[in-house]
């Protein structure tokens, strides 16, 4: 006599969405910031405000709520960003894809909440002829890139968060 085993269907492993990490141009930054997770996600995706507070952002076109599908344009650096949000859980993902000048890019924000306090990484790639053409300084660029946009989003967050002192 044989006996089966009855298994419960299982529940599909959750993908977190991430950049393309073979991408030509690839890169990270980890900031810890001193507010909780919604007040860090209420500066980070009010988009028409990013040039407010972070200056490499020269101007914001958006027409609607933040949400999945959503397209806004933006200029930082030599070019207008076409962006499209991909993913958003709130308040602790947000993903867009961009298109510029011959690069497909994809950024990713995660919001981790410890203690009151918030752990922001960000990630993106450039893909394209482009970015495997010009690799070397579009990888210095994005690096640098990545390093301020942190730093200008923390000094948002704590600037009015109750936890800064």
């Amino acid at each position: 006599m044989s006996v089966q085993k009855r298994t419960e269907p299982q529940e599909p492993a959750r993908v977190e969405p991430t950049i393309e990490p073979a991408a030509p141009v690839v890169s990270t930054h980890v900031v810890e910031i001193d507010a909780p997770a919604d007040r860090v996600w209420a500066v980070l995706t009010a988009i028409d405000r990013w040039g407010a507070w972070n200056p490499d952002v020269k101007s914001v076109s958006i027409d609607g709520p933040v949400a999945e599908g959503l397209v806004f344009r933006w200029k930082a650096g030599p070019g207008t960003v076409t962006s499209r949000i991909e993913h958003l859980e709130r308040p602790r993902l947000i993903v867009w894809s961009g298109r510029t000048l011959g690069i497909r890019a994809l950024h990713v924000w995660r919001l981790d909440a410890q203690d009151g306090m918030t752990i922001a990484s960000t990630e993106e790639s450039y893909d394209g002829l482009v970015a495997r053409v010009l690799r070397r300084p579009l990888q210095a660029m994005l690096d640098r890139a990545l390093t301020d946009a942190a730093g200008y989003l923390k000094s948002e967050a704590e600037k009015s968060s109750p936890n800064a002192s």
